[in-house]
């Protein structure tokens, strides 16, 4: 290989992914590590810091190296993105007080949103953050931390996320991207990009908060004790990064107003590039990752998490023979729903099984399948599932275009595309045509590029052109979504019936 290379690591939910690209977008290694994910509690989702997300980056790091011949010197620099956003205490050193908190899936500060609303007023923690509070947001699970581990709380210097602790292992520096630290509301003011004091006062003091960066800038180098760990080259830079939905946005090839990702991974993440900070109370607003640069976001609790669960629990000797070298399980399973027909044979499904995040914000939601009788299969439950997530991606584009946001090209990125069945049905349900890029490599292949732009190799995140191209487009079938919209109807009316039934529920397995 000629000339330098850039490195991109991104940390999932249930993997994480590595990549080595050259200059001109060309792949010349990837590697990917499983993981899993811990539930202490209901409604608690964590990760280990370290036996997870560092453990996972030095052994993609050492792999694509000894694979592909490379010399940790011509690394020209270091991208990474992981899950977030995350809340991860470490001490004076570095060292983790916890396993990391992590992002809208885990709902354990309900109360301590509540309590935060009551103390700034919804209206100003809007105005502050951009949006409302969420399940999604940072800032109640560090106060969390406050009021039930307050011994963890004590020895805190710092609170990071994933991302930034790859780069605080890397480089000895707690940062913060901009884009991220949006996510920590309601600590970060969105439009004055600082962190507010007002609501540190409630939550934690200004000091324990890293210093903020665009995500392509340069935090610092790898040490030599970082080099000694991983087999990079010290000295070699490393970028802030950035929250893994926003640099898969990237890899999907987002650079105008009016581009839109959904990403359909273990959740549907969805981030459409507009012209400036909208004020919204069902999404989130956010800076983006350049200076000057604004999204709209919204994100779904499930997706591919509700394939994996029904894999497991209802596939389980396909699982074992695919284990034992047989054939794909979710791909038996993506076989079994396209033999089911569109809306399959009556049986509609609420993917809410932990809770939902746009546009309802209700973490007592829950899952449910209507219709069952006796003579539905396998299948059917199965495509009720994925087209339970098209309804879903339905509302939310259905929600946002009655707020005056209108994406203009959709692109659609993750491990959910390769369901053909699945996709097919979500343009069908939300009558859309997306655009599925050719290269989906993901989030660390924008991790790459994006290292490229901090390093100096191009000029800004819109030359992203030059490595991304267009692979196939899912159009929708007018027959098909004709056929959805009187099932569509059912699906938001069960949720709207039967929401005080959820929440009686939920608060009564709580108790």
């Amino acid at each position: 290989m000629k000339g330098r290379c850039l490195l991109g690591v991104d940390i999932g939910t249930y993997s994480s992914k590595g990549v080595l690209v050259e200059e001109d977008g060309q792949v010349i290694a990837s590697h990917t590590v499983q993981h899993g994910i811990d539930m202490p509690a209901p409604g608690h989702f964590e990760h280990e810091a370290d036996r997870v997300w560092w453990k996972d980056f030095t052994e993609i790091v050492r792999t694509l190296l000894e694979t592909s011949g490379m010399s940790p010197a011509a690394i020209a620099g270091i991208g990474t993105s992981g899950i977030g956003s995350c809340v991860l205490p470490v001490d004076s050193r570095g060292r983790p007080l916890r396993p990391a908190i992590l992002y809208g899936i885990d709902t354990r500060a309900a109360g301590e949103i509540e309590s935060l609303e009551r103390a700034l007023g919804e209206d100003e923690i809007l105005r502050i953050s951009g949006a409302r509070l969420s399940s999604q947001a940072s800032g109640p699970k560090i106060l969390w931390i406050r009021q039930n581990e307050p011994s963890v709380y004590r020895a805190a210097r710092w609170f990071l996320t994933s991302q930034a602790y790859l780069v605080y292992r890397l480089t000895g520096l707690a940062s913060i991207d901009v884009y991220t630290a949006g996510a920590f509301a309601p600590l970060f003011d969105v439009r004055n990009l600082r962190w507010a004091e007002e609501a540190a006062r409630l939550i934690t003091p200004l000091e324990r908060l890293p210093r903020t960066y665009w995500s392509c800038e340069i935090v610092g180098t790898v040490t030599s004790a970082a080099a000694a760990q991983t087999g990079l080259a010290e000295g070699t830079p490393v970028i802030a990064g950035t929250t893994d939905a926003a640099s898969e946005a990237v890899s999907a090839g987002v650079s105008e107003a009016g581009d839109m990702m959904l990403m359909f991974g273990s959740s549907v993440f969805f981030i459409l590039k507009t012209r400036e900070l909208r004020n919204t109370e069902r999404f989130w607003s956010s800076n983006f990752l350049e200076p000057g640069t604004f999204a709209l976001l919204g994100g779904m609790s499930t997706s591919g998490s509700l394939t994996t669960w029904f894999r497991d629990r209802f596939a389980r000797e396909e699982l074992s023979q695919e284990q034992a070298g047989g054939e794909n399980a979710y791909a038996l399973l993506a076989r079994e729903a396209a033999e089911s027909p569109p809306g399959a044979n009556g049986l509609i499904a609420l993917p809410y099984f932990a809770g939902e995040r746009t546009p309802l914000h209700d973490h007592r939601a829950r899952g449910m399948f209507f219709g069952l009788t006796l003579s539905h299969t396998r299948g059917d439950l199965y495509r009720a599932i994925l087209e339970g997530v098209g309804f879903a991606v339905r509302h939310n584009l259905q929600t946002m275009r009655e707020e005056g946001a209108e994406p203009a090209r959709l692109c659609a990125v993750g491990g959910g595309v390769r369901n053909a069945p699945w996709m097919q049905a979500v343009a069908d349900i939300a009558d859309i045509e997306l655009s599925v890029p050719q290269q989906q490599l993901g989030a660390s292949y924008g991790d790459a590029f994006m290292a490229g732009v901090g390093v100096g190799l191009f000029g800004s995140l819109a030359e992203v052109g030059r490595w991304v191209r267009n692979g196939r487009s899912i159009k929708p079938d007018p027959a098909a979504h004709r056929r959805y919209d009187p099932l569509y109807r059912i699906f938001r009316s069960l949720y709207e019936t039967n929401k005080a039934l959820m929440h009686e529920l939920h608060d009564s397995v709580e108790r």
